[in-house]
């Protein structure tokens, strides 16, 4: 698995084919789209949905979004943020991490988890955080079996549902990616 950053084209826009791809990953998860209300039917997710959703992640200039692929195929796309609107908050966040429904089970959200971490580590991060929402109990198992502990509880700021902040420390390389636990998908960041 390798990652891919997301780039829009100059005129700001997703080229088609990376537009088919994303919507179609969207939308194999409609079950956590349910949960998150990020999009108005969660089993009818549109290609001009995900790219408004992903051009306004991408405007600002700490968020990062990265395309997981595995031969050739996209498996995944995690979406972090190497500076939290709040100074006090010193960790950068992985806003979403998410796999082809399709895929879960088969230790992908793992090693993409892995190797976000991995990179954060190399810019000289030394924890992440993320956000759980209240009611994805599976996402929650997942990212606690990566090391992650709960820190705080708190609303996010973008619409104002109840969530589960997490840390990790990266001081260490990630756990082994060949165990998966489940889905692991997040909404953006506390």
């Amino acid at each position: 698995m390798f990652l891919d950053p997301l780039r829009l084209s100059p005129d700001g826009d997703l080229p088609g084919p990376v537009l088919t791809e994303v919507t179609a990953l969207y939308a194999s998860n409609h079950a956590f789209h349910a949960l998150s209300g990020d999009f108005p039917d969660p089993y009818d997710i549109r290609p001009e949905q995900v790219a408004a959703e992903l051009a306004r992640e991408l405007t600002d200039p700490h968020t990062e979004v990265l395309l997981a692929r595995e031969k050739g195929l996209l498996v995944g796309i995690a979406v972090t943020l190497s500076e939290h609107p709040d100074p006090a908050d010193p960790d950068p966040w992985i806003g979403l991490l998410m796999v082809d429904a399709s895929l879960h089970g088969l230790g992908h959200g793992r090693r993409l988890a892995s190797l976000v971490e991995d990179r954060l580590r190399a810019a000289g991060h030394t924890a992440v955080r993320l956000a759980v929402l209240e009611d994805n109990a599976q996402g929650l198992a997942f990212w606690t079996a990566l090391g992650y502990t709960e820190i705080d509880r708190r609303r996010d700021r973008e619409l104002g549902r109840p969530c589960r902040v997490l840390r990790k420390p990266l001081t260490a390389p990630g756990p082994d990616p060949a165990q998966e636990p489940g889905p692991a998908q997040e909404p953006d960041p506390a």
